[in-house]
């Protein structure tokens, strides 16, 4: 089919490359005239194709269609037009030509939002719904027969800008390409346009976008958010007009701290917090306005307005001179209607575009290869000098982008003072759930709030999926060195240990861990972690594969390793901050982004990492934390189209759930750490002293909160009874108490379902015949504190014997002397496979049990021994892939072959 595509920019360029990779051929491409010496986008892609190209100002006057125009458009023989984007007015003589007619993309659902300003409309009315339609033109406006129409979810703080990259311009190409198919195939439909609902609306210019102050929170949201970026909605403030960018909603404005500001016609004044100006509507909730703009074109955060003078001018070094001369040059080079560009030279004044500011940041990364510049840089410097000083300050490290806010729970404990961030962490910021919904979060101690904690709804997993979507398909992220990225991370891992005692005590106060413990492990390890996948970022490489040649012609095949995209991982509460390193570590090295869920129970260090990731440089988007149930985010997570992967670690039965809706929604790349009940066998050989210590380790490390505790002893009947009493006499010696005290060994469970969970499994134990030695009940103070356990005579047909309790229960049981395949058979008799050890001073016994154990793990003649460079990961129902290690990052990255013929 031969098709002729009106239109222009982008989309039109995108719509343009579609139809001529489908097979179609494009006879021709109409388009506007060049601007300041510059080609629409279509226009230049047209071109590199030799396609012919049009470039008619107008194509009627006074009326009527202009006859050599027409002319030149019916000789290219176009038997359909395509008009994905166009600001001019095509002729009905143009219109109705091909034999299939002509089709048009309209941004919004016919017959709702008529006119040129329809994404702007669907925002100002505050729709639920948006979306395109491709229609038939006809002689009306926009009023054609609908061939096809898409709808989208339109989220609450969308902006024409938000909606349209989302899903308007990616799913509109798409539509627009699938409505030719259907036409080729002669399955297009014509639907009439109903009457009902249909509106037409005028178009929005500068001014008919001034706000009315007299409406609800809301409405002024929707009308600020829908002039976003352009025409912008303006009010006047102390006697000059100001243009308002950047609006959300926000729940709990009413509360804002800062310095009032007065808007003529306001409910009440505004106030400048350091988060932006928050605005109130006559309902009394409030809105949050990011950026301002100024009559003079100059824009601000809104954060900065009663900011006096800004930073005094830094004095560039030589190196920082000629890279200003160079960018003066590239200004020259957009600018040509400028004669010399001064100091004092404005930008967008002397005609610079949106894809002038494009070109703009692109050349600065090319210069500077460490800078972050985002496009809302230039809007905010927009005359030279302010341009080159803001690079300079940005690439001397001197001008953060944003500062950072949190709003901190602060506790005065364990000799220090802990600031505890309580809010989702989304796109770089702390900001309340939908609704301001919270919940406590308890010390397990003494059972007492710590704090309340945000309660992440699905509106909020959304917006965190977006978030990190965007980082890494448009962030800078995404397009970052390696070694760039390996760098923050090393700073990250850095800031960790600059805060290692304030995120050990949270991690006391939240969890339960013994301080000196999590000092080591939970938050030592997670450290380690960190740097050790750090070092990684620059050295993830694919390979050159020799294939068959197929003569005459020669061939290469080469791998790459390349990031998956967004990722979710959701972790459990026994080691908050180390299960978070483990998944997040890798996550990142890869390339990705990631919307982290962690356990309802114990969110803090999560999100106390997430302000240290903020503060260590990482973009917004890349890291995302939302404390949540497991039925509301988990659950999103595991649907959301846009998640590619998802890590999790937490029970067997929620990870056979997790993978059943992670392959009915979009098959996402799945890894599991799993349940375990991991056998330890003891044979009469081994160093007694040192069994005794490690099988205490084993079963007692972490309170028994230990995904690969020694679910079950087989102790070697010889030395039964005495490994027995040993056990006991070092049972004895534990202390059990605060876990902020130093000398405490034991501290209390997580929270109380878990308590009450293991009173009710050692009740079982005993229910069934096995022997309770000590322990077996809550111990009698306040707190989740439960006792030390051993249980003996345990047959491999009890509930005990079978079953994990993740708590600090040593089940024991004998074998005779001798039977090496016997024990390994009943050590194998369980359909989990995560960890497992052996005791043992004979070499050969040691090797013959660690190759014969079923397990991801094998210790020997030690235990708990994991390091961050061995992959850690189970087998049968305790999952699959890995954590640590080089395999970990195979979790988390996709192989590409290539194969190029020359």
């Amino acid at each position: 089919m031969k098709i002729a595509v009106i239109g222009q920019s982008l989309f039109g360029q995108e719509v343009y490359k579609e139809l001529r990779k489908d097979g179609y051929t494009i006879v021709g491409v109409f388009t506007i005239p060049d601007k300041d010496g510059k080609a629409d986008p279509l226009a230049t892609e047209a071109e590199k194709d030799a396609v012919a190209v049009f470039k008619f100002p107008r194509w009627r006057v006074k009326g009527q269609a202009i006859a050599e125009v027409v002319a030149q458009y019916e000789a290219c023989g176009a038997e359909l037009n395509v008009l994905p984007f166009c600001s001019q007015f095509i002729p009905m003589e143009v219109i109705a030509r091909p034999r299939h007619g002509s089709i048009i993309y309209h941004p919004s659902l016919l017959p709702r939002h008529r006119g040129a300003s329809a994404i702007n409309w669907t925002l100002i009315h505050g729709d639920k719904k948006g979306g395109f339609t491709v229609f038939w033109a006809d002689d009306g406006l926009d009023t054609g027969p609908i061939l096809l129409q898409r709808e989208c979810d339109v989220e609450r703080n969308d902006t024409v800008n938000t909606i349209y990259k989302r899903f308007l311009f990616p799913e509109g190409v798409k539509g627009t390409v699938d409505a030719v198919r259907l036409i080729a195939e002669g399955k297009a439909p014509k639907i009439t346009q109903p009457l009902e609902g249909a509106t037409y609306e005028c178009i929005q210019k500068k001014d008919n976008a001034k706000i009315d102050w007299n409406q609800s929170a809301e409405d002024l949201h929707n009308w600020i958010r829908g002039n976003d970026k352009v025409p912008g909605a303006w009010a006047e403030v102390d006697g000059q007009n100001v243009t308002f960018y950047g609006s959300t909603l926000v729940d709990n404005g009413s509360a804002a701290n800062g310095q009032p500001l007065e808007i003529p016609g306001a409910s009440r004044p505004g106030v400048i917090t350091k988060a932006g100006l928050v605005l109130f509507g006559n309902d009394g909730k409030t809105l949050l306005v990011k950026n301002l703009q100024f009559e003079d074109g100059k824009m601000i955060a809104a954060a900065q307005y009663f900011s006096s003078g800004g930073s005094a001018a830094v004095e560039l070094t030589d190196e920082e001179n000629c890279f200003a001369e160079e960018m003066r040059a590239v200004w020259q080079s957009i600018l040509t209607n400028v004669s010399h560009i001064e100091d004092s030279t404005d930008f967008f004044k002397s005609g610079a575009a949106s894809m002038d500011v494009v070109r703009l940041v692109e050349e600065v990364k090319l210069r500077a290869g460490g800078s972050q510049l985002q496009n809302e840089d230039v809007y905010m410097n927009c005359t030279f000098q302010d341009f080159i000083q803001m690079c300079v300050r940005r690439l001397r490290g001197e001008d953060e982008e944003e500062e950072l806010v949190v709003d901190y729970v602060e506790k005065n404990t364990n000799n220090m003072t802990i600031k505890m961030p309580h809010q989702l962490f989304i796109n770089g910021e702390f900001v309340d759930a939908e609704a301001g919904k919270t919940y406590k979060t308890i010390n397990p101690t003494d059972g007492t709030a710590i704090c309340d904690v945000s309660l992440a709804q699905i509106s909020d997993v959304d917006r965190a999926v977006a978030a990190a979507k965007e980082a890494f398909e448009e962030g800078e992220w995404g397009k970052m060195n390696p070694r760039d990225r390996g760098r923050l991370i090393y700073k990250l891992a850095d800031l960790m240990e600059e805060h290692q005692e304030e995120l050990a005590t949270i991690e006391a106060m939240d969890s339960g861990a013994v301080y000196t413990l999590a000092l080591k492990t939970h938050v030592g390890m997670s450290i380690q972690t960190f740097r050790y996948f750090a070092g990684w970022c620059d050295k993830i490489q694919g390979s050159t594969i020799p294939i068959n040649q197929a003569r005459p012609n020669r061939n290469l095949t080469f791998t790459k390793k390349e990031p998956i995209g967004v990722c979710a991982i959701v972790i459990p509460w026994n080691y908050p901050l180390m299960m978070l390193a483990w998944k997040t570590a890798a996550c990142l090295t890869a390339g990705n982004t990631v919307v982290l869920k962690p356990a309802q129970v114990t969110p803090l260090t999560a999100l106390k990492f997430a302000e240290l990731a903020a503060r260590a440089g990482l973009p917004k988007g890349v890291v995302n934390i939302l404390p949540g149930s497991g039925a509301v985010v988990g659950q999103r997570l595991s649907d959301h189209p846009d998640v590619r992967k998802l890590g999790f670690t937490g029970s067997t039965e929620i990870g056979k759930h997790i993978m059943r809706s992670c392959a009915d929604s979009n098959v996402k790349k799945v890894s599991l750490e799993l349940g375990g009940k991991s056998p330890l066998i003891i044979f009469g050989d081994c160093d007694m002293d040192k069994a005794v210590r490690m099988g205490m380790s084993s079963v007692f490390f972490n309170k028994g909160e230990n995904c690969i505790a020694a679910g079950r002893l087989f102790v070697e009947e010889s030395i039964h009874d005495q490994f027995v009493t040993k056990v006991v006499e070092e049972i004895k010696k534990m202390k059990i108490g605060d876990p902020l005290d130093r000398s405490t060994n034991h501290g209390p469970q997580n929270h109380k379902a878990h308590l009450d969970k293991l009173v009710e499994y050692c009740q079982t134990g005993i229910k069934e015949g096995a022997t309770l030695i000590c322990g077996g009940k809550q111990v009698q103070r306040p707190g989740f504190f439960f006792e030390p356990t051993v249980f003996t005579d345990v047959k491999d047909h009890m509930y005990i014997a079978i079953e994990e309790s993740f708590g600090p229960v040593m089940i024991l049981s004998k074998f005779k002397s001798g039977e090496v395949d016997e024990v390994l058979r009943r050590a194998n008799a369980t359909e989990y496979g995560l960890a497992s050890g052996v005791f043992t001073q004979d070499i050969s016994k040691a090797l013959y049990v660690s190759e014969k154990l079923n397990a991801g793990t094998v210790f020997v003649n030690t235990y708990n021994k994991t390091d961050v460079a061995s992959p850690f990961g189970g087998f049968k129902q305790s999952g699959f892939g890995k954590d640590l290690g080089q395999e970990a990052l195979n979790e988390y990255l996709k192989t590409k072959a290539i194969t190029i013929e020359y």
